[in-house]
């Protein structure tokens, strides 16, 4: 039973990797206790029969019942995570969720969403390794009553180049071994801060939203964008915005009314930690 806040989960497995992975990424997080409430359970089982010996394969399994095709058995902390966020995504409709980053610094919250191969995992890795406090690289909760984020802290996912970058910007990171071969190519998580997971049940309201885009060999920009822009573009990246209807829609025209809203373009970390930075300054 992991506390993964703001949810609770029960997870058992019969592979090794999967409490490997859980001792080095979520050591810094909290267990409940077996007789609490469980919001997710879940299960990651090998293959049976020859599968468990000749190219074994793991399935992800959801109170009980397959819920994704298996994938081998290396790839198993990476379906993890995957699948908890299929879990929160699909069921905790209380909150407004948004496929997106969300950081912190000095009080001045950020919430940067984007489609995937946009650099924002990268950017937000960058940034929580510079001292920026992490509430979630892939899913924001809001709540639709008052615009505030809920953040789990969890690692972060990087892919391909970007796993490259991060340990060459941080190499005292702590990074998983590369999973190959995945459907979104190579994959390592990211150990998320202490100091992030110690303050994971602390709620943000950004006042920023930022569309963080990873253009080779670009200055640092940051072009201020239309709030009927941004709302259009936040309702794309939500999972559940036609799930909630009329809650969803007044949640997030009231959330847009209240932030500024940019897009960045970067190509230097460097560059995008002094942008950061000074909105901090801007904004406090």
């Amino acid at each position: 039973m992991l506390k993964i806040d703001p949810f609770v989960l029960r997870l058992t497995s019969d592979v090794p990797d999967i409490a490997d992975y859980l001792q080095f990424l979520y050591a810094d997080f909290s267990l409940a206790s077996t007789e609490d409430f469980a919001d997710f359970h879940v299960e990651i089982y090998r293959e049976p029969g020859l599968r468990r010996w000749f190219r074994p394969l793991a399935r992800f399994f959801f109170d009980g019942k397959p819920s994704f095709i298996p994938l081998p058995v290396k790839q198993a902390p990476a379906m993890l995570e995957w699948g908890l966020n299929w879990c929160v995504a699909a069921h905790a409709h209380q909150y407004l969720i948004i496929h997106a980053a969300v950081i912190e610094k000095n009080g001045v919250t950020i919430l940067m969403p984007a489609p995937p191969g946009s650099g924002k995992s990268t950017l937000c890795a960058s940034l929580v390794l510079s001292g920026w406090r992490l509430l979630s690289d892939e899913l924001a909760l809001m709540d639709p009553s008052t615009g505030e984020v809920h953040g789990m802290a969890r690692p972060i996912s990087l892919k391909n180049e970007s796993i490259q970058l991060i340990k060459r910007f941080a190499p005292s990171s702590e990074i998983t071994k590369p999973m190959f071969g995945t459907t979104k190519g190579t994959v390592a998580l990211l150990k998320p801060p202490t100091e992030s997971v110690d303050r994971r049940s602390e709620i943000g309201r950004p006042r920023l939203v930022i569309f963080p885009q990873y253009v080779e060999g670009s200055v640092a920009t940051l072009e201020s964008k239309s709030k009927a822009s941004i709302f259009m573009l936040l309702a794309e990246q939500s999972f559940n915005f036609d799930v909630l209807g009329v809650e969803g829609f007044q949640a997030l025209s009231d959330f847009v009314e209240n932030v500024d809203c940019f897009h960045f373009s970067y190509s230097a970390f460097s560059d995008a930690l002094s942008t950061f930075d000074q909105l901090v300054g801007n904004y406090q």
